[in-house]
């Protein structure tokens, strides 16, 4: 049994981080499991190295280890490339080259498909910074009605017991309100969190995700690109996120929370770990 803690170097780890640490480390060895380490860092217009290595320093200094190699995201952009084209070769995904100023003006990205002529050119081997004309979104109604009745359920064990949670009411429900399709390609960055998770939890044999809370909607979509594309779903973990006094989201802008400054601050691993705790 496997399971994976993923932050992403856009920013200095903070308490909040070091509580999504805690809860998977110790899921982990509360059930004899490996969890790994996982950088990911394929948003390279926000990812730096001398975050990837302070997230190293500051893991290492809270007393968490890990198995190596270490998955880093960003040398994968042709294997995630790879699963985009698919899904576009299956008329599931399609180009979509409206700004966001575009949608809040009102207009509404539409399904004229995709030329994926050449689209692995950008993600060649080597390629550390791969940019697309056009974001690609992943078409819901059309995936749904590719599955047919194919079941969309995962286990969601938060609450300590199993409990299976069908996504497909969830997505049928965003079809039918006419949500965006979930962007499964940047342009920016060639790819999206959607297809770089999904793809990485398959192909590292990850059996159990524990992750922050506000990631639950993205489990649907995770489900649905696990069924198209023939992956096993894992259980979910689903746990709360720590939040500041005034009940937001602690935030890599927060700097006073930063494990780094806190330990600066000439406080010990053991007490930033009291302090992270909701």
């Amino acid at each position: 049994m496997v399971t994976r803690f993923a932050p992403s170097p856009t920013g200095r780890l903070h308490l909040g981080h070091a509580f999504a640490a805690k809860v998977a480390f110790n899921f982990a060895k509360a059930q004899n499991f490996s969890c790994l380490l996982r950088i990911e860092d394929i948003d390279h217009t926000r990812c730096t190295n001398e975050y990837t290595l302070e997230i190293y320093r500051d893991l290492d200094w809270l007393g968490f280890d890990w198995p190596l190699p270490v998955k880093i995201q960003s040398k994968h952009y042709y294997d995630y490339a790879k699963i985009i084209k698919n899904l576009c070769n299956l008329g599931l995904a399609y180009e979509c080259p409206l700004t966001r100023g575009n949608i809040r003006d009102g207009l509404l990205p539409k399904n004229k498909g995709t030329n994926i002529n050449g689209y692995l050119d950008h993600f060649k081997e080597g390629n550390s910074k791969p940019i697309i004309p056009n974001s690609i979104r992943l078409d819901l109604k059309k995936s749904m009605q590719y599955l047919k009745d194919q079941e969309l359920t995962f286990i969601e064990t938060s609450s300590g017991e199993e409990k299976k949670i069908n996504s497909k009411i969830a997505l049928m429900d965003a079809v039918e309100k006419k949500k965006l399709d979930p962007i499964i390609a940047r342009k920016d960055i060639g790819v999206s969190y959607h297809i770089a998770v999904t793809h990485d939890d398959c192909y590292q044999d990850i059996t159990h995700v524990v992750r922050g809370h506000d990631l639950y909607e993205s489990t649907h979509i995770h489900v649905l690109i696990q069924k198209i594309s023939n992956w096993p779903t894992p259980k979910y973990h689903h746990h709360p996120v720590l939040n500041n006094k005034y009940g937001d989201k602690l935030s890599k802008r927060g700097l006073d929370t930063s494990i780094r400054s806190l330990r600066n601050n000439g406080l010990t691993a053991h007490q930033v770990l009291d302090m992270a705790t909701l």
